[in-house]
């Protein structure tokens, strides 16, 4: 029986290891790669507790390497949706009903098996069925899913907290009830820490989830599943299902228990959903949550005050780092002509020493795109680039699916800042650079702001303070998480909350106490001690 309120251990943010050669964890990589390439493995889902098989199964394959094949997964059908929200419900009583302090415990837990004996196994999961490379790997799947577990932990205390004042002879309280029925958590395959803690956040505050991965992450959400279960998660908590969405969304949005979507993916499909559980508003036993992460069309704005250098490095890497797959990276660039043959300069030095290939090689910066209908998309808009007057790819622009999905880190320069690639959402290592005059530099701002229909992350570049603040206030609206002086990636948990408005999702800021808001409905209680025994108020005397 609890007879105090427990202090949870203060959060730190976890440290990325180097992985540098001769390094202890280079060396357990290694042999986690090794074991992990030579086992194929069939990963079932996990409804209720228990592992379900089915006779659809389908492959997994590294995007890099389409020949291996990882192993299999069991293809769902509606029906297994339907156990799974019921296992969900089934759970629901229980777990809303468990203490604070224990549900915190199964994700303290969790975050230090992830930063422990998974570290490698994670990371490596994350590399083969992602394509992505180990310095990657490490800050998502390791570093960001730990630090999104513990910190979640540290915002729930601190919601459980914030309490009412009482007045005399009268005590008020507020609980901060869970939602009523289940979550949907629909996940991404580029981030396996989103894709946790689009379950974990709301599961923390006695939620119960029906999760369902991307195709192209199930490899590592297979092994998320068995961390949280090894963490103490009680059976029906989380449900792993791998269904196609359509028929998911056909048993889910249309049950009574529907209580909140917690998504990330496209604009397009987000926008879907919304409709759907609009038009089916009149089904529910309240109304839903809905938070969504969705597309992001990314900008660099350089000043002509700013280093040049600098701005070339931010260019690199905030576009071609997991090959551009990230919500943040950036994809558009305006620069002044006075410094572009300059930058231009450095990018074509980084550009010619930078690999692509396999993440297993860790000398590659660049690794494949996940997919083939990815693949197919972006050398689609590279192929138009090459066609068009408007633009000239001025580096890369090659492709090949010989063996896996591979993008050449390519550059377009564009000659009107309106062009195609300026504007859409390409998600893939694919930059353009629009060059304007250095006098234009307020009206581009107004361009950049008008351009996409998207407001998640952008950056400006200037040493001119003025010309710095000039920025802040034109792009106010423009992006969810803003930097100056750095790339538009890279947000860190309990440091840049991260999330976007516009036709970037509802910007309530994963890796805060402001996302964790969402999932709990408030209740307050007032306790009267000494109540009145007379109807009447001293205002009645005569």
């Amino acid at each position: 029986m609890a007879n105090a309120f427990f202090k949870v251990p203060e959060p730190k943010n976890e440290p990325v290891l180097s992985y540098a050669s001769g390094s202890k964890e280079r060396e357990l990589l290694d042999a986690t790669l090794k074991e992990m390439r030579s086992t194929t493995v069939k990963i079932p889902m996990t409804i209720g507790g228990e592992k379900v098989h089915t006779a659809e199964q389908v492959a997994l394959h590294p995007p890099h390497d389409l020949a291996h094949t990882l192993g299999h997964f069991s293809r769902g059908n509606k029906s297994h949706v339907e156990d799974a929200i019921h296992a969900a419900l089934a759970a629901k009583q229980s777990w809303e009903d468990m203490a604070w302090y224990d549900r915190a415990s199964i994700f303290l837990k969790a975050a230090d098996l992830i930063s422990g004996p998974y570290r490698q196994k994670l990371a490596a999961a994350t590399m083969l069925g992602q394509g992505k490379n180990i310095f990657q790997a490490e800050i998502d799947a390791v570093a960001e899913l730990a630090d999104f577990l513990r910190f979640n932990v540290q915002y729930m205390t601190q919601l459980y907290k914030e309490q009412p004042d009482s007045g005399h002879l009268i005590w008020n309280r507020m609980e901060h009830r869970p939602l009523e029925g289940f979550i949907f958590a629909i996940t991404p395959f580029n981030f396996t820490a989103i894709a946790a803690n689009l379950c974990a956040a709301p599961a923390m505050l006695g939620n119960v989830i029906v999760w369902k991965p991307s195709d192209d992450q199930i490899y590592s959400a297979g092994m998320l599943m068995e961390i949280f279960e090894r963490a103490g998660l009680p059976k029906g908590v989380i449900n792993l299902i791998f269904t196609d969405g359509p028929e998911a969304g056909e048993v889910v949005f249309k049950h009574r228990d529907f209580a909140g979507l917690h998504f990330t993916g496209s604009t397009g499909v987000f926008k879907h959903l919304w409709r759907t559980i609009g038009e089916n508003i009149d089904l529910y036993r309240s109304y839903p949550r809905i938070v969504g992460e969705t597309g992001g069309k990314d900008f660099v704005v350089a000043h002509h005050s700013a280093d040049p250098k600098e701005v070339a490095t931010a260019l690199v890497r905030g576009s071609f780092e997991f090959s551009g797959q990230k919500c943040s990276a950036a994809s558009r660039a305006y620069i002044p002509a006075s410094m572009w043959e300059e930058v231009k300069g450095y990018m074509a030095s980084d550009l010619a020493e930078i690999k692509t290939g396999t993440p297993e090689d860790y000398t590659n910066f660049v690794n494949a795109v996940i997919n083939e209908r990815s693949f197919d998309k972006i050398a689609n808009y590279i192929k138009q680039a090459k066609a068009d007057a408007d633009a000239e790819v001025i580096f890369g622009g090659t492709y090949s699916k010989a063996e896996g999905y591979f993008v050449e880190p390519t550059v377009i320069l564009a000659s009107k800042p309106d062009y195609t690639t300026m504007c859409e959402e390409i998600f893939g290592p694919v930059l353009t650079v629009y060059v304007y005059a250095d006098e234009a530099y307020e009206e581009i701002l107004t361009i950049v702001d008008n351009t996409s229909p998207y407001a998640l992350t952008g950056s400006i570049f200037g040493i001119d303070r003025t010309a710095v603040n000039v920025a802040i206030k034109a792009l106010r609206h423009s992006a969810g998480n803003f930097y100056i002086n750095d790339k538009p990636t890279g947000a860190v948990v309990g440091q840049q909350p991260f999330g976007g408005g516009r036709g970037s999702g509802t910007n309530d800021k994963a890796g805060s106490i402001l996302n964790l808001l969402r999932w709990v409905s408030p209740r307050t209680i007032k306790e009267t001690f000494v109540p009145p025994t007379a109807y009447s108020y001293p205002s009645f005397d005569a």
